[in-house]
């Protein structure tokens, strides 16, 4: 199973002016670094944590069904399944009707069930003959997102700033600020097997 980002955030879980504050930051001279960092921790708490923290559309890739007809979905905390499409013989994309299967977005990882047998709606394309299109992520702004999360930004963002040399004479800068894992911990989702 593949997951593949079609539409990043909008916006980001830390403003440029919270981030600022943190930091005690009162000239616009590093604006630029500042956003740059406040992205790319986002990135890095995503990443572990395997949540997405503001809304984002994001395509589900799978070869076929289980036998259970039963997909956990990667993507967490799912807002909703947009569409589910199974290319046909000819390699058409047949979209399927929510009424032929079920969502459960309160799993972490959320799921979907077929209704019927898999058999029943077999993708006659052999890689990546299914398609499944879904929304997730926190909420459409920053203040969707659990306190915790967005400290673990800012705690980030000001280690990076501190050390952007990467080279502090006579002191080797942790990889991650201290805190960080503690902050994260209650929001980790467990790797899919």
């Amino acid at each position: 199973m593949t997951a593949a980002l079609i539409s990043p955030p909008a916006t980001e879980p830390v403003l440029l002016a919270e981030a600022k504050a943190h930091l005690k930051v009162e000239i616009a001279d590093d604006d630029d670094l500042i956003g740059a960092l406040i992205t790319a921790a986002r990135v890095h708490v995503e990443a572990a944590t395997r949540r997405v923290l503001i809304t984002q559309s994001w395509r589900i890739y799978r070869d076929d069904w289980p036998d259970s007809g039963e997909i956990a979905l990667p993507v967490t905390p799912l807002q909703s399944v947009d569409e589910v499409i199974v290319y046909d013989s000819v390699g058409e994309p047949v979209t399927l009707s929510a009424a032929k299967y079920q969502v459960d977005i309160a799993s972490i990882p959320a799921r979907l069930r077929l209704k019927a047998s898999p058999a029943t709606v077999k993708p006659g394309e052999p890689l990546n003959g299914i398609e499944i299109d879904v929304t997730a992520g926190y909420g459409a702004s920053g203040v969707a997102v659990p306190q915790p999360l967005r400290l673990a930004i800012m705690v980030l963002v000001a280690r990076w700033y501190e050390f952007r040399d990467a080279t502090a004479i006579g002191t080797v800068p942790a990889s991650v600020a201290p805190g960080f894992e503690a902050l994260i911990a209650p929001y980790r989702v467990l790797r899919l097997t």
